[in-house]
C-alpha cells in the first residue's frame, strides 16, 4: 500500500471537525508522519490506533504544525508502546518549542532527533529539506522511492526554491493559506492559491494538492483559482483524504 492521507488541513487554528497541518504517509507497511498541528493526534489513532509510527517529520516550530507531537512523546513515554527511540526530523526550533510545555522531561528519551534542513534516509525514502522563507525555519519537504517523489512545502512565501522542491513529483502537497490581505503584506511567507497552482506548473508536478487553509476560506474558490496555472489534477486537503502514490508494488493492490 502507497498512500497519503490528510490528518489536519488547516492554517492557524482548526475549524469544527477539522485539524491543522498533518499528513500520513504509508509506502509497503512503513509508516510515516508529516506535521502533527492541533488535533492531528486523534485523527491519527482513529487510522493508527497503536501511533507505530516508524518516522516522523516536522516542518517548523509554529504549534499548527508541531503542537501534536508532543502528545505522540507522551503516549510513546507512558503508553504501553515503548520500543526504540523514534526518529524525528525537524529544524531544532521543533524541539526548543515543545520543550517549554514539560521542561521536567526530555524529549529525546523518546525521539532521536534528525536535524533539517539537511539530506536523511527514513526507511525506503530519500528524504531532502529544504528551508523555505517563513517567519520561523521552515523545512520543505521532499521524499523520493522507487522512481517516485512526494514534496511538500510546509509554510513559505513565493519563491523559486518551489519549483526545485516539487520538480516532477507524483505529488505536490502545497499551502494555499489565502490569508485575508496577504498580497498586500509586505513580508510574503505564505501563500495563495493561485501561487500554489503556479509553483506546482512550474516544478512540472504531476499532481498537486491544496492544504494549510485559512480558517472560514471557501475551499471551493481555492479549487478554482490555480485551474489556469496548473494543468493537472488539483485536490483539496480535506481530513480523511487517502490519495495514492506512485506505481502499486508487486503483488499489492
Amino acid at each position: 500500500m502507497r498512500q497519503v492521507t490528510v490528518l489536519g488541513s488547516c492554517g492557524a487554528f482548526p475549524e469544527p471537525g477539522r485539524a491543522c497541518s498533518g499528513l500520513a504517509i504509508e509506502w509497503d507497511g512503513f509508516r510515516l508522519v508529516l506535521d502533527l498541528g492541533y488535533a492531528t493526534f486523534p485523527r491519527l489513532l482513529a487510522r493508527w490506533p497503536d501511533a507505530a509510527v516508524d518516522a516522523v517529520v516536522i516542518t517548523q516550530e509554529h504549534p499548527d504544525h508541531c503542537v501534536d507531537l508532543h502528545a505522540l512523546f507522551r503516549m510513546r513515554l507512558y503508553g504501553p508502546s515503548g520500543g526504540p527511540r523514534l526518529p524525528l526530523y525537524c529544524p531544532p526550533g521543533v524541539l526548543d518549542r515543545l520543550a517549554g510545555l514539560e521542561p521536567d522531561v526530555d524529549l529525546r528519551t523518546v525521539f532521536d532527533p534528525r536535524p533539517l534542513p539537511g539530506h536523511h534516509r527514513a526507511g525506503p525514502f530519500a528524504l531532502s529539506g529544504t528551508l523555505l522563507p517563513h517567519w520561523v525555519d521552515n523545512a520543505g519537504i521532499r521524499l523520493e522511492a522507487d522512481g517516485t517523489a512526494i514534496a511538500y512545502s510546509g509554510d513559505t512565501g513565493p519563491t523559486p526554491l518551489l519549483a526545485d522542491l516539487g520538480r516532477d513529483a507524483d505529488l505536490f502537497i502545497v499551502e494555499a493559506t489565502d490569508r485575508p490581505g496577504e498580497r498586500e503584506r509586505p513580508d510574503r511567507n505564505l501563500m495563495t492559491a493561485a501561487e500554489a497552482g503556479l509553483w506546482a506548473r512550474r516544478a512540472h508536478a504531476r499532481r498537486v494538492m491544496l492544504t494549510h487553509f485559512w480558517p472560514g476560506n471557501d475551499r471551493t474558490a481555492a479549487l478554482q483559482a490555480p485551474g489556469t496555472a496548473f494543468p493537472g489534477e488539483i485536490l483539496i486537503a480535506d481530513e480523511d483524504l487517502t490519495t495514492p502514490l506512485g506505481r502499486p508494488a508487486r503483488g499489492t493492490a
